[in-house]
């Protein structure tokens, strides 16, 4: 009888009820709240499901994500291992390649111009970096963070991974998708607030055809100029590139067809899993991690601002041909932005039709949040 009693006893104990903390059942309210957004709301479900099922599975089984010298038995839980991957930056530069090959750089290439609006969206990045320094975080730290304005997951993760911020990567990276998620209610009063009726109103040209010539060409002179300039971009412009060189040249459809359907969706799910589980109730419930939070928040609306303000400089020197709402879009979350400037737009008029005008700053904003990601590793000189 006194076995069974122990047994009965030990089984009980081993239960996740008398490890749970008020911290980890508020974390695991969370992650239910975010499946909730996913699901229910259809808020970005391919990136915020597996995130906030990682979250959930971490507070309630913390060795998931134990590492093999904290194991009893030397080996590691199944987590640490996708984690891994995100900290030796494989899985940021894989989601490159897999963008690359789902992305028409089309309107880019057609309207040249567009480089300069997602340029002007990198703007609240560097203003999160000095935000953050004020605020206590180190150089290196602040950089990681300031990421988040480009709305690029990614590239945060990537950044973050190889200035060995990863103490920060899980509020980073929770952070930094939670907005790219919530771009069509973050964006909209930014654009309505910095534009006139009669603005949002503009219709613009069609864009012109562009060649099969042009569509090879554009990934390969891309990489020589950018990694030529920054090598430091290497392994994710040139992944984005090499992605979308499968799907413009025409002779490997069936590399480009892995890299955008299968390739991309299992490191999805590596990555939101691995990404979730890194917030722990002891990682996360911290000051750092709400003022990670409010700095990215803060990043991404100066961004969008900053894509808008340019856009109407654009719309002033070309006599009324640009609407400024497409510079919003020069944030890197694809193709989000680009729907939210559409949106916008047919609000002020039915009949107007942006996506395709807002994709050439959409696309032009993840090469260059990748171009800021390569500037601060240059400027502490990591490779």
């Amino acid at each position: 009888m006194d076995y069974v009693i122990n047994t009965m006893s030990n089984l009980i104990q081993q239960t996740a009820f008398f490890n749970l903390t008020w911290g980890n059942a508020l974390m695991i309210v969370v992650a239910l709240v975010f499946l909730y957004l996913a699901i229910a709301r259809g808020y970005e479900p391919l990136l915020l499901v597996p995130i906030s099922f990682g979250m959930l599975l971490v507070n309630m089984f913390p060795d998931i994500m134990v590492t093999p010298e904290e194991s009893s038995n030397g080996v590691g839980g199944l987590l640490h291992y996708f984690y891994l991957l995100d900290e030796w930056s494989i899985l940021p530069s894989l989601i490159f390649m897999g963008v690359g090959a789902m992305t028409d750089f089309g309107p880019l290439i057609a309207n040249p111009a567009s480089f300069l609006l997602g340029a002007a969206a990198q703007f609240g990045i560097y203003v999160a970096y000095f935000i953050a320094i004020f605020l206590g975080f180190n150089d290196k730290a602040a950089a990681a963070i300031s990421i988040i304005g480009g709305a690029d997951g990614p590239t945060s993760i990537f950044l973050c991974g190889k200035l060995g911020q990863t103490e920060y990567m899980g509020p980073i990276a929770v952070a930094a998708y939670s907005y790219m998620s919530l771009v069509p209610i973050i964006q909209p009063p930014i654009m309505k607030l910095l534009t006139t009726e009669e603005e949002r109103k503009i219709k613009m040209e069609q864009l012109r055809p562009v060649s099969k010539l042009e569509r090879i060409l554009f990934p390969i002179i891309v990489t020589i100029v950018v990694v030529l300039i920054l090598p430091t971009t290497a392994p994710l412009v040139g992944m984005l590139m090499l992605g979308n060189l499968f799907r413009e040249c025409g002779v490997v459809k069936q590399l480009s067809d892995t890299a955008a359907n299968v390739l991309m969706y299992i490191v999805v799910i590596l990555l939101g899993t691995s990404v979730g589980a890194t917030t722990s109730a002891e990682a996360f419930l911290k000051l750092d991690t709400l003022k990670i939070v409010a700095l990215g928040l803060i990043a991404f609306a100066f961004g969008t601002a900053a894509g808008v303000v340019f856009g109407k400089l654009m719309c002033k020197f070309t006599h009324g041909k640009v609407n400024p709402l497409i510079g919003s879009a020069g944030v890197s979350a694809v193709p989000m932005s680009a729907r939210v400037s559409q949106k916008v737009g047919a609000e002020a008029d039915p009949t107007n039709f942006l996506l395709m005008h807002a994709m050439g700053p959409n696309v032009a904003g993840v090469i260059g949040t990748a171009v800021a990601a390569g500037t601060f590793m240059a400027i502490f000189g990591v490779f």
